[in-house]
């Protein structure tokens, strides 16, 4: 190709420096000429510029983290990944090969990802990865696909920036809870616990605390769905700094499918909060944890036996809100829990000690 050795002639030849320690080849005196010459052949420049193609360089791999998964109900092979920056990819083979099925829509970053128990082929999507850290992309809200995520439509909440849960009723699909963090370095938006009850087409907003403060994560008691329990977390993140929780931060409890919320924190500690990750016990409905960041190292592990009603200190373990904070209840086993950490965490005890997965655990 001998485009670059033509546009390394046009360098040469207007520069006179450059011109004068150059070595004088055919590309330089043909360009040199050119400019010389005031009837330039635009129609031949314009061609060869045409015929340059943009092409990757790198990086290789710009996903980064993963942020959620789902796994359909009633097929384990099917799964579902929501990447803090590369958008929704699924595997129909139990994650031995994947296939992207969200680059078509207006984001690539993605927080929260929900499967329909009822129906599986529905499934729902948080824009927005659901961190803090300095690198963090923001989303437009929140989707919804009908057909295995083969297509998508946006259902709103498009100033939430960052989602950090999903919810849906098991009884009615068309009830679906959204924890909405609310943009990071700004205040307002879509922040807050939301709820549809028409599948999408509407939202009212259910739990708010103040213009700084969004909802992190929500659960929802498969045995009465009419308790939720949601964690609200107040934070800011400025180039010179990161404020990681306030007074807004906190936990809070719905016993009548979201119209009221009480905080509910007996035997949380007094100190400030930050971000609360929230984990409901398939194996054992009501017994639900949460991995606390607190002022003063005083936060850690909880445990509650009713549903979110009342708490108790299990340990201090936390893991902190940049990229973590996060618990998940294992499926059949009560008080095995797994905790997102730089190595992940396990838990055998319901949370009094954990050790890396692998290690012995």
């Amino acid at each position: 190709m001998r485009t670059p050795s033509l546009f390394l002639g046009a360098l040469v030849a207007s520069s006179p420096l450059l011109a004068q320690r150059a070595p004088a080849t055919p590309a330089a005196r043909s360009a040199a000429a050119v400019a010389a010459n005031p009837a330039v052949d635009t129609t031949r420049l314009a061609k060869l510029a045409g015929s340059l193609r943009f092409r990757s360089i790198g990086p290789a791999l710009t996903s980064g983290r993963i942020a959620d998964v789902a796994v359909d109900p009633t097929n384990s092979k099917i799964w579902y990944v929501a990447a803090a920056a590369g958008g929704v990819w699924k595997s129909v083979n139990a994650g031995t090969s994947f296939t992207p099925v969200f680059d078509g829509e207006a984001s690539y970053s993605t927080g929260a990802i929900a499967i329909d128990a009822k129906t599986p082929s529905t499934i729902w999507v948080g824009t927005g990865e659901n961190n803090a850290q300095r690198v963090v992309a923001y989303g437009d809200g929140i989707y919804r696909s009908l057909d295995g995520g083969t297509t998508w439509k946006n259902m709103g909440l498009r100033e939430s920036e960052h989602i950090g849960r999903i919810v849906i009723d098991p009884r009615d699909s068309q009830v679906i809870f959204v924890a909405a963090q609310g943009p990071l370095s700004d205040k307002g938006g879509d922040r807050g616990v939301f709820k549809t009850i028409d599948g999408g087409a509407t939202w009212t907003r259910v739990l708010f605390v103040n213009e700084w403060t969004g909802a992190s994560d929500i659960q929802i008691d498969p045995r009465n769905p009419d308790v939720l329990v949601a964690t609200m977390w107040q934070r800011q993140r400025r180039t010179c700094c990161y404020v990681a929780g306030g007074p807004g931060s906190g936990v809070w409890r719905s016993t009548d499918a979201g119209k009221t919320w009480v905080k509910s924190q007996s035997g949380f500690p007094s100190e400030e909060l930050g971000r609360i990750g929230l984990a409901m016990s398939p194996a054992a409905p009501g017994l639900l944890y949460a991995i606390v960041e607190a002022a003063n190292a005083k936060g850690g592990t909880f445990r509650s036996r009713d549903a979110g009603a009342s708490w108790e200190r299990m340990s201090s373990y936390q893991s902190g809100s940049l990229y973590y904070n996060e618990i998940f209840a294992d499926p059949n086993v009560p008080d095995r829990l797994y905790a997102v950490d730089v190595t992940l965490q396990v838990s055998n005890d319901g949370g009094k000690t954990f050790g890396r997965v692998g290690a012995g655990r």
